[in-house]
């Protein structure tokens, strides 16, 4: 789904009658529905619509004053994104205590890597909250004195900035289905190992314990199913035989920021799409801009041999290897 189309998001209390009230008051203006998908998480209803708005018979101010109306009638939020709401996407970072994303986050907008704009940096501990003054953010600490984040408050922030893209930056929280349904595949998190591989806490040490000899990292959307969001980017590292955890972290975190980096990167140009849970590059998109995976020199490396067919003389037009005597 693209970006010219206007979104549409309703969230609220499960309920009857909600789909048919909101289609068919757009119906009513002239508003032709491209996508809607529709889901329900531990009572909350969620449905995200893409409309085709350029033949409404309102104007869009008209259109967002109606569907506020009709949610208000209803009990529901209902958000709209028109494709000419903002030239720069917002961003907001949610941090915990680890500095390391932040930094690199902070680093690729000033040297341009990212068109967007860091509008807050919102956390649950207010340890970074220097390192956000340097630049100039705003900074909010939502978190009480276990670091238990107040979600309400922060749906109001995220409202108050009109943030376009959430970025959890070693955010040490699960967030609920109402802030996740709020914000359907615009939240990127990045988790310390290569998913589906050790979701949850302590992704390191279930590395260390199972002996693995490659780990990584891998930034993807988040969803309501802890850490089994759609994959956009990964990085790889070596674990040496006998390596602590702490070794592990020290060669993961770099690998973290550059990962999280290139996956808000691709979102907010727009690079890549979300089809079936898995994320694909756009047709028009030039490839050879980003880092998906591993590194051209690293997949240098990689052996070619051995291979099935290898040594097997095929037949140039048919392009078919034929039988060996073990298939007969």
């Amino acid at each position: 789904m693209t970006r010219h189309y206007t979104e549409i998001v309703v969230v609220g209390d499960d309920k009857k009658g909600l789909i048919a009230r909101v289609t068919s008051l757009l119906f009513e203006r002239g508003i032709n529905i491209e996508d809607l998908d529709q889901a329900v998480r531990d009572g909350v209803f969620r449905m995200t619509l893409h409309v085709d708005t350029s033949e409404m018979i309102v104007k869009d101010e008209t259109l967002r004053d109606d569907l506020t109306d009709l949610g208000d009638e209803l009990g529901v939020d209902i958000q709209v994104r028109f494709p000419s709401d903002r030239q720069t996407d917002r961003i907001a970072v949610l941090v915990t205590k680890e500095s390391h994303c932040l930094e690199a986050l902070f680093q690729a907008r000033e040297e341009g890597e990212l068109d967007a704009e860091i509008s807050v940096v919102i956390g649950n501990h207010d340890d970074l909250e220097p390192l956000a003054a340097e630049r100039g953010v705003d900074f909010h600490d939502i978190g009480d004195e276990k670091g238990v984040p107040d979600e309400n408050h922060l749906l109001d922030l995220l409202a108050e900035y009109e943030v376009d893209l959430v970025v959890l930056a070693r955010y040490m929280r699960i967030l609920s289905p109402n802030v996740v349904f709020r914000y359907e595949s615009r939240i990127i998190n990045v988790h310390p190992s290569l998913l589906p591989a050790f979701p949850g806490a302590e992704a390191y040490r279930q590395a260390r314990e199972e002996g693995v000899r490659v780990a990584g990292v891998t930034a993807h959307y988040v969803t309501t199913d802890l850490d089994q969001g759609p994959i956009i980017t990964q990085r790889v590292f070596d674990a040496p035989a006998g390596a602590e955890v702490e070794a592990l972290e020290r060669r993961g975190q770099p690998l973290e920021a550059a990962a999280l980096v290139e996956a808000v990167r691709l979102h907010l140009d727009d690079a890549v799409s979300v089809y079936h849970g898995r994320t694909e590059f756009r047709d028009d998109v030039d490839r050879s801009q980003y880092q998906l995976g591993l590194s051209e020199e690293a997949d240098a490396l990689r052996p070619s041999e051995p291979r099935d067919g290898a040594g097997l003389e095929y037949d140039v037009d048919m392009d078919i290897a034929p039988k060996s005597s073990e298939d007969d």
